[in-house]
């Protein structure tokens, strides 16, 4: 048993694997069109279902009312008869007299209810109207008669319907206050009569017009909205082609405030990201040439000139020789920094340090540099430990890049300003110098490759536009920041902020 069930469902599976595939085949848009129209059908289907089942009991309930109304006129008719006749004798010797009571409609009682529940048109109106599409409801049933059946008082059959179900209460038939007889009135049987099976024709006829229209109209809501709704993904699909192909001028511009309108706004984010990243590689890979090109074309002049014999090697000769090496080398040691900071393959050994300590070493060294190039120092450190987690040579390479990088591009005489202080749970070094200073719209770019001044700062005084670079790839590694802002000397202020030692905040 449990293996023919396997079998049943492996080839259910089998069969609907085509299927599956189809609808895996199909586009995004076809598939939400196909779930819009699958949804909308179930419900139409569930509504159409539980609205026959609802206008069936309805209906019903209003043919057993008219019953009841039949039987309680046909009740005051036969009492009247019985009094005259003096019993039921006569019914049992002439049946056809019962039928002529029960259809004589002549004779209804006043204030017996004739027009039909509550909220529907009378009938009479419904058979003047010649507008067929409102039937309205049903004439006064023939089979309410039918359905009507005499017992005497003993419960002994009389006439009419020899039923013995019933759904609905007997009518009892009474004279003089005497209950001599009961009308009992038959179970519903299945719709025979043409008048009503037209009725309950055209009203489920009219309701299955208006469900299929209705199904219509959500089909063709659910396609307009199965393409809008993935218009934007569209669009999605159209850029990241483009992207994919190197267009990275291309923008959505989605408008909204929808996940999909965040996605493509994030879209817009990358693809000028990738665009700006481009333009910096192409510059890169022009500055980096121009930088390279400029030391060596002096050394092949002066080369050219010493083995020519224009040039003597003497002294001064050999030492610009040198100079040009020494700026060849530079270059290329810190473009192989920031190689290795991109690669992530820099080293760091990472310990507890002292900032305010390092940095006062650091200004020592280069004391004197400072002392030859005309520039003064103002120092100002914390008079406790600043103690950081941080690689204490990366560090030292950190302040001294930015010490040579303000020495190198502040007008003598001047001032070089350096604090160390705790803020909070935060270490901050600040280097400030005079003037020259920078203008605001180039201090966010200060820290680009190869990126330099010319205007404001003294590119005479050499360096390739590395350094900078360099310290930002430091601080990164350290999980602080870097930020250069106008100072209030003059000149440039470069601020570092690292944050302080677990154990010692």
């Amino acid at each position: 048993m449990r293996a023919e069930t396997v079998l049943a469902s492996d080839a259910a599976a089998v069969r609907a694997a085509p299927a599956l595939g189809m609808i895996a085949a199909m586009r995004l848009w076809q598939r939400l069109f196909l779930a819009f129209a699958a949804l909308s059908v179930v419900s139409l289907a569930g509504y159409a279902a539980w609205q026959q089942r609802s206008f069936a009991q309805g209906f019903g309930t209003y043919l057993d009312t008219i019953a009841l109304e039949r039987a309680r006129d046909v009740a005051v008719r036969l009492a009247g008869e019985y009094e005259r006749r003096g019993g039921w004798d006569w019914l049992r010797n002439d049946p056809a007299g019962f039928g002529g009571l029960v259809f004589d409609r002549r004779a209804a009682p006043s204030g017996t209810p004739r027009g039909p529940p509550p909220g529907e048109p009378p009938r009479e109106a419904a058979r003047a109207s010649p507008d067929r599409s409102h039937p309205g409801p049903p004439p006064m049933s023939l089979d309410a008669g039918a359905r009507l059946g005499l017992v005497d008082a003993d419960g002994v059959y009389v006439a009419g319907s020899r039923t013995t179900s019933q759904v609905l209460p007997e009518t009892p038939v009474t004279v003089g206050g005497r209950e001599v007889g009961r009308l009992r009135i038959a179970e519903l049987p299945t719709m025979t009569n043409s008048a009503e099976s037209d009725f309950a024709a055209r009203q489920l006829r009219d309701a299955g017009i208006a469900g299929l229209a209705v199904l219509a109209a959500a089909l063709a809501l659910a396609y307009a909205l199965a393409r809008w709704l993935l218009k934007p993904v569209r669009a999605l699909a159209d850029g990241t082609r483009a992207l994919a192909s190197g267009d990275y001028a291309r923008r959505l511009n989605l408008a909204g405030r929808d996940e999909l309108a965040a996605l493509g706004r994030d879209f817009d984010h990358l693809a000028a990201t990738l665009q700006a990243h481009r333009e910096a590689r192409r510059r890169w890979g022009a500055d980096i040439a121009h930088e390279l090109r400029t030391p060596l074309t002096v050394l092949r002049v002066e080369l050219a000139a010493l083995l020519d014999g224009l040039r003597q090697p003497t002294p001064a000769a050999l030492a610009s020789l040198q100079f040009e090496c020494e700026r060849l080398t530079t270059l290329t040691d810190d473009l192989y920094q920031l190689s290795l900071a991109d690669a992530g393959a820099l080293e760091y050994r990472f310990a507890d340090v002292d900032l305010a300590a390092l940095a006062r070493d650091a200004v020592e060294h280069q004391r004197g540099a400072f002392a030859g190039a005309g520039l003064a120092l103002a120092e100002n450190y914390a008079d406790a430990e600043i103690v950081v987690r941080a690689d204490r040579v990366r560090c030292a390479q950190l302040v001294d890049n930015l010490l040579v990088n303000a020495r190198r591009y502040t007008d003598a005489p001047g001032t070089i300003a350096v604090s160390v202080a705790r803020e909070d749970d935060r270490a901050v070094l600040r280097i400030d110098d005079t003037p020259p200073g920078v203008d605001a719209a180039d201090l966010p770019r200060l820290f680009e490759r190869l990126f330099r001044v010319e205007r404001s700062r003294n590119r005479a005084a050499g360096g390739a536009g590395l350094g900078l670079a360099i310290c930002r790839a430091i601080v990164d590694a350290h999980g602080g920041t870097i930020a250069a802002m106008a100072s209030p000397l003059g000149g440039l202020r470069v601020e570092v902020v690292l944050p302080i030692a677990a154990g010692d905040a």
